[in-house]
């Protein structure tokens, strides 16, 4: 590879923690609620294993925080090539390296989706090699509508490859880890058709997942490349019915969102927000589809987080549930994984992606999954 294309969507992922399960519309709102933006250090962490891999890569992107602000700091001499307050032109043909106008602050960057898609259209006009991006579906739809749009010559022949920092990641074009973005970007021969799927927010907002298909385009084809979210089979009465015989009074259980967990909380016989985290303790709901912070005000010893494998990926935190963060973890003495047979028999490993690495290793190794009323089975965490 010669030349990379390089964009961030600063906002991507802070409604997670907060509780939005989302940022479009709301970034406003995530921001009064105390959101960290998350894209910026995942961008970073990409970054810096492709140029441990390849220093002298040419890299294209946008102006301060779309970009140029992270390639700069992990090493990279970056040619930027759009600015959305500077519409001038240098000699060369790009936009010069002034950022002036140009928000620095990544909570609240001043830039909306058409920047991602301009930014894409100058990457494609100096014929790059592949275009990395940092975000979630919304993002990864965006620059998927540049490359096929037709207007950019062999644009729709160009790879795109998506760094992990959204709520929502259903689209099988992102790497695992944002770590294996970046190894992927520098070593990859070859590519595949793979789909971009979006969802309606304010649909997932209210516990109902609305799948779209937006897009087929050219990914780099490597393992750690996750398949895009698919929909688990078969009945988990039996399990949820095994899980609700074992609860303990006194104990915190925390339930993670998807329909498996949910089964467990109609078995306790409490209304589960499907895609939001509920805190529950001694036949008593204590916070319902609630962020980080309520989570761990109302959390107390001893305590458990129930968690189910997103199906066809394997993500037991780090994906639609960053409720869960790497402090909610911490303050739980157990863990309790569950997944009907049939999850778990489409599954090679399981995985975890907090953006704490030290949360990451205390995670991974052999984790016990609850498959039935009185079954369970060993599955690794990578």
């Amino acid at each position: 590879m010669d030349a990379l294309g390089f964009v961030v969507n600063p906002i991507a992922g802070m409604g997670g923690r907060v509780g939005l399960k989302g940022t479009d519309g709301k970034l406003g709102e995530a921001r009064d609620l105390g959101a960290e933006p998350r894209a910026p250090g995942r961008a970073r962490k990409a970054l810096r294993a492709l140029y441990n891999r390849e220093p002298d890569l040419t890299v294209y992107t946008a102006a301060g925080v779309l970009g140029e602000d992270v390639a700069r700091d992990a090493g990279f001499d970056p040619r930027v090539v759009y600015a959305p307050a500077d519409d001038s032109d240098s000699g060369d043909g790009d936009a010069g390296n002034g950022t002036e106008g140009v928000a620095t602050d990544p909570s609240n960057p001043g830039t909306t989706a058409t920047d991602t898609r301009e930014a894409v259209r100058a990457f494609l006009e100096r014929g790059v090699d592949l275009v990395l991006f940092v975000g979630g579906d919304g993002t990864a739809v965006d620059v998927a509508s540049v490359l096929e749009d037709g207007d950019t010559g062999d644009a729709g022949e160009t790879p795109m490859l998506g760094v992990p920092a959204g709520v929502k990641v259903y689209s099988s074009v992102f790497a695992v880890t944002p770590a294996d973005a970046g190894r992927i970007a520098a070593e990859f021969d070859r590519v595949a058709p793979r789909e971009v799927n979006d969802i309606d927010e304010e649909a997932y907002r209210a516990g109902e997942v609305r799948s779209e298909l937006r897009a087929v385009v050219p990914v780099p084809v490597a393992p750690d490349v996750q398949a895009g979210k698919q929909v688990a089979r078969g009945s988990v009465d039996t399990l949820a019915a095994g899980v609700a015989r074992e609860v303990e009074s006194g104990r915190t259980y925390v339930f993670g969102p998807g329909g498996t967990v949910g089964a467990i909380q109609e078995e306790l016989e409490m209304e589960p927000s499907p895609l939001g985290v509920d805190v529950w303790r001694d036949g008593e709901v204590v916070a319902r589809d609630a962020p980080e912070q309520e989570i761990l005000e109302v959390l107390s010893e001893p305590a458990t987080i129930v968690v189910s494998p997103i199906g066809g990926q394997g993500f037991v935190f780090g994906r639609g549930n960053h409720q869960l963060s790497p402090a909610v973890i911490d303050r739980a003495d157990e863990i309790e994984v569950v997944a009907a047979e049939e999850k778990l028999d489409d599954l090679d490993v399981l995985r975890v992606d907090t953006d704490d690495e030290a949360t990451n290793e205390a995670l991974r190794g052999w984790q016990r999954v609850r498959t039935g009323r009185y079954t369970t089975r060993l599955a690794k965490i990578v």
